[in-house]
């Protein structure tokens, strides 16, 4: 047997199974870093089964690995599901966070949580970090109350506040973006986006970068601490969007129909919650793909006509 050289840097990352959580996991482990996922319902064989809710479960693993970093993704993100199961989103994105901070703490692990843009109520962008969160939807405030959780329990955590994201999926409705594929493929029935919320559509590879080298960067630097932004440039709504995935893979969009009124139903969404980002920018840290790169990489298995998997990359 050889010996495999361990990296002596340890992450911990939490919903390392879901859209966020694996690019996190793979940008750590490719990176010079032992990672270890956990996750819950998915996590065999791959990960380690943990659940969140589980104090004692919570305490063992990171008493065991002894992390220098723990990146919290797991949530109750769909905002609709929030509204509906409310206590059970609570537990999750408030309870747990607040115990997962106190425990990093406790082994002197630097914490990670990724928030969320919906902390502001989208009237008068961009929001820089000391900007005074007013959420609209109980998402928004789940999250704004996990971000005090964290920094209550642990104050050398680290919030980072991200928008809408996208990436590499393993089905179309992980990302509210890639959502929209089907919709512009089958071009037969004309679709009505939304035209009226302004988004910044995020790679979640970019983030996962970010909160690497935010984590790199705490390494050498105790002062890295607080709440951030990180954000895509690229302001769209999801008309936009959907018609930049049809212009990316050749396809039609005349079916798409721009519609410019509020949303009605459903939780409420802010109209613009731009992120300034200039606070991680000062520390040379960042990394954006371009919408449409990004995008393509993240769709193309899923594409319908084949013939164009000729065209789009050759």
């Amino acid at each position: 047997q050889e010996d495999v050289d361990i990296p002596s840097r340890r992450a911990l990352i939490t919903g390392a199974t879901g859209l966020l959580g694996r690019a996190v996991f793979k940008e750590f482990n490719e990176n010079n870093w032992n990672a270890v996922g956990c996750g819950y319902r998915r996590a065999q064989p791959r990960f380690e089964q943990v659940n969140l809710l589980d104090s004692v479960a919570v305490h063992d693993i990171i008493h065991d690995f002894q992390p220098h970093v723990i990146v919290h993704c797991a949530a109750e993100r769909r905002p609709d599901v929030v509204e509906s199961q409310p206590d059970a989103a609570s537990q999750l994105n408030v309870a747990a966070s607040g115990n997962l901070a106190r425990e990093a703490a406790g082994v002197g692990a630097f914490l990670i949580y990724i928030s969320t843009d919906y902390v502001f109520d989208g009237t008068s962008p961009p929001y820089k970090e000391t900007d005074i969160p007013n959420p609209l939807n109980l998402y928004g405030k789940t999250k704004l109350d996990g971000e005090k959780a964290v920094l209550e329990n642990n104050e050398d955590a680290a919030v980072l506040r991200i928008p809408v994201l996208y990436g590499e999926v393993e089905r179309l409705e992980e990302s509210a973006v890639t959502v929209m594929f089907d919709k512009v493929q089958f071009s037969n029935k004309s679709a009505n986006m939304d035209h009226w919320q302004q988004r910044f559509p995020t790679n979640v590879k970019d983030v996962a970068s970010v909160c690497r080298q935010l984590a790199e960067k705490r390494m050498q630097d105790p002062s890295v601490k607080g709440t951030f932004h990180w954000s895509g440039n690229e302001q769209m709504t999801k008309y936009e969007m959907a018609c930049a995935i049809a212009d990316a893979f050749n396809l039609p969009s005349s079916h798409l129909r721009p519609i410019t009124d509020c949303p009605v139903v459903g939780a409420l969404r802010p109209r613009n919650a731009q992120l300034d980002c200039s606070k991680l920018e000062m520390l040379g840290i960042g990394q954006r793909t371009p919408f449409r790169a990004g995008i393509k990489e993240s769709l193309w298995p899923f594409l319908v006509d084949k013939r164009w998997r000729q065209t789009v990359f050759h």
